[in-house]
Parts: structure tokens; sequence; C-alpha cells
């Protein structure tokens, strides 16, 4: 009969417990993905019944915009705080603070359930919104919920499942890792990386068996050619990382509050505000042709793969519904739209490259713009060559990301999701010390 000495004891207890820990991980990364999974297929029908809307008339977003924005602020005031916007800044702030009281209003099952409903809501009427910032949160949430369940600490549980909310909402694994260490932690931690990329991989697996294998935006194999064709490179870098430090600068004024009357009568009438917001979107989508609404996901995937322009205007249109929706305190990502803000970008940059294909440059554009909005390159170009499935383009992207990183910290110094973070925390440390 074997003897259980007291070192085999401590050898089991450690094995039983890693085990347990890896156990939790992959586990949490099944959950993640198919809420991320759910959370999309929902979202499709919450756009599929604002379209459906507007065909039988287009002016109907002149009042449901506005309501559905009024509606969805007072919603996520009254019943779930800390819902409102991407999500991201959110789970960054819970990474940093180590007080579980204090992480609990951020990252909980309750954020989780508010998140998906308002996101779709966002959708529901209109609103400029994606649902990959939201599905980051909502990752870091289940897998927060489930570390409590354990009687150990389990460190990394944030990091990894917002990782795997990327990773599953894009069908992206390789940009959900390189998110993880890039934009939420901004260090690679080794004691925990094997367990973030398990996760990524159970989310990955958990959405390829949902909805198969699919490139995001389709496939798009043309790459630019020789010559001068490479002056789109600089040219989308510097555009499109100077729009991105724009939309990012404005968001963090908004949210550290404007001066005077102007900022007291929004932090005093929140409601008003997110309505004005509404229609401001809904006169965008009215002077756009109704292409502005949404993620712009169908808008982008269809120009890549027909070849066919998107309309002049497109591209700033959208960079201004996405910016209303995103001050006006609503629930709702900016990955998406911002892709979109790019591809228009990049659309309008190749009017000036008569022989060159529109597909390289709308690449161009969305990484470039998306890189300066969240000042992460090595996440914009990884994420646009995983969405398009397009490996010849990897050099070019990777110069245009560098380039609008630059450009964008020379118009905004602070990057977009850190800077919304430090307000999160300052918040949550505030409501955890007043109930000590």
């Amino acid at each position: 009969m074997l003897k259980i000495t007291p070192r085999r004891k401590r050898w089991l207890k450690l094995t039983s417990a890693r085990w347990q820990r890896r156990v939790l991980f992959v586990a949490g990364g099944l959950v993640v993905g198919a809420a991320a999974v759910a959370l999309a297929k929902l979202a499709d029908e919450a756009q599929f019944a604002f379209n459906w809307l507007l065909s039988q008339s287009r002016y109907a977003s002149l009042i449901v915009t506005p309501a559905g924005f009024g509606f969805s602020v007072y919603l996520t005031q009254r019943f779930f705080p800390n819902a409102q916007g991407s999500g991201i800044p959110q789970a960054i702030a819970a990474r940093h603070l180590t007080d579980t009281r204090a992480r609990s209003p951020l990252v909980s099952i309750r954020i989780a359930i508010g998140k998906v409903l308002l996101t779709l809501l966002g959708l529901l009427c209109g609103a400029s919104v994606g649902r990959e910032g939201p599905t980051v949160q909502v990752g870091a949430s289940i897998m927060f919920a489930l570390g409590r369940l354990s009687p150990r600490r389990q460190p990394g549980l944030i990091l990894a499942g917002a990782a795997a909310g990327v990773a599953a909402a894009f069908n992206t694994p390789l940009a959900g890792i390189v998110f993880g260490i890039e934009e939420m932690s901004r260090a690679f931690e080794t004691r925990t990386s094997s367990l973030v990329i398990a996760t990524v991989i159970a989310a990955g697996l958990t959405s390829l068996a949902l909805m198969g294998n699919y490139a995001y935006f389709g496939t798009t194999p043309i790459a630019l050619g020789r010559g001068i064709d490479w002056l789109a490179v600089p040219i989308c870098g510097v555009v499109g990382g100077a729009a991105g430090g724009l939309f990012s600068r404005i968001l963090i004024t908004m949210a550290r509050g404007l001066p005077g009357t102007v900022g007291l009568f929004i932090k005093q009438r929140p409601l008003p505000f997110a309505i004005a917001c509404g229609f401001a979107v809904a006169l965008c989508g009215l002077a756009s042709g109704d292409t502005i609404y949404g993620t712009g996901y169908a808008q982008v995937k269809a120009a890549l793969e027909s070849g066919t322009p998107l309309p002049v205007d497109f591209g700033v249109l959208k960079f201004l519904a996405t910016t209303f929706a995103a001050i006006s305190g609503i629930p709702g990502g900016i990955f998406a739209p911002s892709l979109a803000v790019g591809a228009g970008i990049g659309a309008n940059v190749a009017s000036l490259f008569q022989h060159t294909p529109l597909g390289p440059i709308m690449l161009l554009g969305m990484v470039a713009y998306f890189a300066g909005v969240v000042q992460a390159p090595i996440t914009a170009f990884v994420i646009v060559t995983e969405m398009t499935d397009n490996h010849a383009m990897v050099v070019p992207l990777m110069m245009a990301s560098l380039i609008a990183y630059g450009t964008s910290r020379l118009v905004c110094e602070e990057g977009l999701y850190h800077a919304l973070a430090k307000g999160f925390v300052a918040k949550a440390e505030a409501g955890a010390a007043g109930h000590s």
C-alpha cells in the first residue's frame, strides 16, 4: 500500500491546485466564447430590425435614435452603473485594483448582463457602436465571477477574459493574445501567459464550433503594387493617425468634463444630452443615405469584396456619428466603428491612386485610424491582418500602424483606454473606501 508522506501530500495538494486553476481558465474561455457568439448573433438581429424600420420610413430615426439614447442612459445610470461606453477601460481599471470590493462594480455578472442588453438596445436604435469592446467587459466579468468561486486567488483571470473576448468576437486568436499583452497589461506576465493562451484557445474553439471558420471582413488577397502605390502608406498613416488621435482627445476631454456652463449642463442633465447626441447621429444617418448606423461592418465588407468605393462622405459622417455615440454615455464599443471610419479614410486616399486596387488602401486606412484611436500599433495590424486573412499586406500594415501611432501621440498624448481607466480606478477606490 502506497504511503502518503507529508512531502507527497504537499505535492498532491500543489498538483491539484494547478489543475483546478487550469480547468477554471479553460472553462471560463468556453463560457466567454459562447457569450461572444450569442452577442454577435443578437447584434446582427438588432441591426436587421433597425434596417427594417428604416425601410418603412428612413425618417423614423429622428424619433427612435434620440429616444433610444435617452432610454439607454437612463437604464445605465439607474440599474447598470459602470456599464457605459466601450467597457475596455473598466476591464483595465479592474486589473489595476487589488481590492475585490472595488473591482466588483466594474466587472460582475450584473454588469455583463446589462452590457449585453444595452449594447443591443444601442444597435436597435441605430447607434454607431460595436459589440467587441462590450465583449471584453463581458469576458472579464465572467472570468472574475468564476474566480470568486475558487477558494484561492487566481491572478490573470480578468486579463484572460478580456483577451478571450477579443479573440471570440472577431475570430482573431492572435489579436486576442496581443491585445491582452499590449493593451490590457502592457507587460508580458510569464506566470499567467500559458493560462491566458489556454483561455483564448477555448474561446476561439467555441466560436469556431458555433460559427465556423471565417475571416471577419472576408478575404482580400490583393496587395500594393510597386513604386508610387507605397506612398499610400505614409498618407494613410498620417491622416488616419491624426483623425484617431482627435477622436481619442475628444472622448478623454468629455469624460473628464468640459469647463464652464456647458460642462455643468452635461453633468447635471445627462439624459437631455444623450437625446441630443442621438438626434445628431440620426442627422448623420440621413446625410449619409442611412449608411453610418450600427457597426459599419456590412458596408466595409461589401466594399472590400466588390472593390466598389465607399461614399466620399462616409468616413467623415461615420466619425461624427461614432463620436456622438461615444460621448453620449450609452454602452457600446468603438472597435468596429473605428475600422469603418478608417475604411472611409482609406477609400478617400485611394481616389488619389487611380490605378491601385481599392482594397489594400482601405486596409491601410483601417489600421491607421484604429492604431490612432487605441494607440496599440501591434494589436492594430495583427487584428486587421487576421480579420481580412491578407498576409501579403503585413509589412505595409505594420508601417502604416507605426506612423499612425506616432502621429496620434502628437494629437493626444494619452492612450484612450488607459486615460479613461484612470477615472474608473479613482471612482472605484473612493466607493470602496466609503464602504469600509
